[in-house]
């Protein structure tokens, strides 16, 4: 990037973080406070923590099921906990993090960087040998967890029997237990301070929806990558924010960290529940809804004299990411709720890609939007050459912030300088990016390719399905077949017949599932993304 273009991209993002009242206005005390900050955590998801409190100390910075915290509450907290943890048996290498959206996490997670040790960021629907398996492979010998997690924790101690173990959410805070829990570290190192230390890295997992997730880490894009988001989602300062989306996810996670960096109110719930999140937001007068995509649909299929009770009249933006959004669904929420909706498509080890306003999902309610500023998309075929406008090729980006690889010493694909994202899609002729599947998604039938959205997406216009994936499956005479796995609004609303003529009547005949399996539900990860390896196996 030449002087000149860095410049102006600088002047850019100063402007977009002003609009946003993400930059205030302050006097020379906070000032200098800001600057110490700066320099000593540098550009860290803890960064934004600690800003916050410079600014708003005693302003509320999170609510959850156990009450309000201010923002200095919340760094007291932190402090507290790290001298705690600190002094649990030796000193920890990393923080494992298993807990729900609630003040637990948050503690930890800026405890961890008190440390200066990473925080692995667990997905709270592990079963228990992949817990064990993460925590090997990151050396993790201190994890922090909510009491319902117990039993996955006890079957990762018989593999790692130095493990080190803080309760978090408990549902019973006046039992008697032996475990050391967080709350009494809290309380027994209160006013305490850690040495200072440099913030470890955050370690995020990927989805893991066919295999163990891998542990993934990024720098950073600083005020560039956040301006990028607020230049497309109209989040402003000191509002309030209900984050529905679990913060162990990449994308959860991005939104707490922009909530605390922009000292917006952070509103948490430990477990998604549809109606709860309206009524939160409803209650809190929230400006903005952080969530996956399932959470979406399963609000839209609340009966509507429950949706009459939110109107929702504070809230200017929901904002979604994780997996691909139901067109009807995101629809029907803007005709009931105005067009609110902002569909981020973002990767792990990429962060931000593009954004879909409102007015690009009006035009095509499957759309990934445009790519965000900094951030270039291109679409190659498997030589690497850029395909024409409307063709399918693999998603390649080159963006603010660069992936530092994951934990296990692999990396992930380049190309001139573009990371492979491992998603395929197409571009149209206004530049709105749609994301058609993973690369290992395409299904090679019979010599054909198909990739499995497509079907899907017409499976999903039949008003009986409340929703469908569709899957490859070994074939002896094709190689592999296509297997679609239906959840009908209701019994026998739907049959595997109508199902297959309707998709016959609409796709070229070897798109054609031939195998059509009615379920009461699909096998999702805490993320919303459907499990593939939990699906019925079918008759060979």
């Amino acid at each position: 990037m030449t002087a000149g273009k860095g410049l102006r991209m600088q002047l850019w993002a100063t402007g977009h973080l002003l609009r946003s009242r993400m930059i205030a206005p302050m006097g020379p005390r906070k000032l200098v406070g800001m600057t110490r900050i700066l320099r000593t955590y540098g550009p860290h998801a803890t960064t934004g923590f600690a800003l916050a409190a410079n600014r708003r100390p005693d302003g509320t910075g999170l609510v959850d099921e156990r009450g309000s915290l201010t923002w200095q509450e919340i760094q007291d907290r932190a402090d507290a906990l790290a001298v705690g943890l600190a002094a649990q048996g030796d000193a920890p290498t990393s923080v494992a993090i298993l807990c729900r959206n609630h003040r637990g996490f948050v503690d930890a997670f800026l405890a961890a960087g008190r440390l200066g040790v990473p925080a692995l960021l667990l997905n709270t629907g592990f079963s228990g040998p992949q817990l064990a398996e993460v925590l090997e492979r990151e050396q993790s010998t201190l994890i922090v967890y909510d009491e319902e997690f117990a039993g996955l924790v006890a079957d990762a101690r018989s593999r790692i029997p130095a493990l080190t173990e803080v309760l978090s959410w408990v549902d019973d805070e006046s039992a008697t237990r032996d475990e050391v829990t967080a709350e009494q570290l809290i309380t027994a190192h209160r006013g305490e301070r850690p040495p200072p230390a440099r913030p470890g890295r955050v370690v995020l997992l990927t989805s893991g929806t066919t295999g163990t997730p891998k542990g993934a880490s990024r720098s950073g894009g600083g005020p560039q990558e956040l301006a990028a988001m607020l230049e497309r989602i109209p989040w402003h300062g000191e509002e309030t924010v209900v984050v529905a989306a679990p913060t162990f996810h990449a994308w959860g996670f991005g939104q707490l960290v922009i909530a605390a960096t922009m000292a917006c109110t952070i509103v948490l719930r430990r477990r998604f529940d549809p109606e709860a999140t309206l009524a939160l937001a409803d209650e809190h007068r929230a400006t903005g809804i952080a969530l996956v995509p399932v959470m979406l649909e399963r609000i839209m299929e609340l009966p509507a004299e429950v949706l009459d009770r939110y109107p929702l009249s504070s809230v200017r933006f929901v904002t979604a990411s994780g997996s691909r959004m139901r067109g009807e669904a995101v629809t029907a929420f803007m005709d009931r709720f105005g067009d609110k909706v902002y569909n981020s498509y973002n990767a792990t080890e990429a962060g931000q890609i593009s954004v879909a306003s409102p007015a690009d999902l009006r035009h095509a309610s499957d759309t990934a939007g445009r790519p965000v500023t900094g951030t270039t998309v291109k679409l190659v075929d498997d030589e690497g050459r850029e395909v024409p406008v409307g063709e399918v090729g693999r998603i390649v980006v080159r963006g603010a912030s660069e992936f530092d690889g994951y934990t296990a010493g692999d990396t992930k694909e380049s190309l001139d300088g573009f990371m492979v994202s491992g998603d395929v899609g197409r571009m149209d002729a206004d530049g709105r990016l749609y994301v058609v599947g993973r690369d290992d998604d395409m299904i090679v039938s019979g010599g054909e390719n198909v990739y499995p959205v497509e079907v899907e997406r017409a499976i999903g216009e039949l008003s009986a399905v409340r929703e469908v994936v569709v899957v490859g499956v070994d074939d002896e005479a094709f190689g592999q077949r296509l297997a679609a796995y239906v959840v009908p609004t209701e019994p026998d609303a739907v049959s595997p017949d109508d199902v297959r003529a309707h998709v016959k009547a609409r796709l070229a005949g070897y798109k054609v599932p031939r195998d059509v399996v009615l379920i009461d539900e699909l096998p999702r990860n805490a993320s919303g993304k459907v499990v593939a390896r939990d699906l019925p196996e079918v008759s060979s």
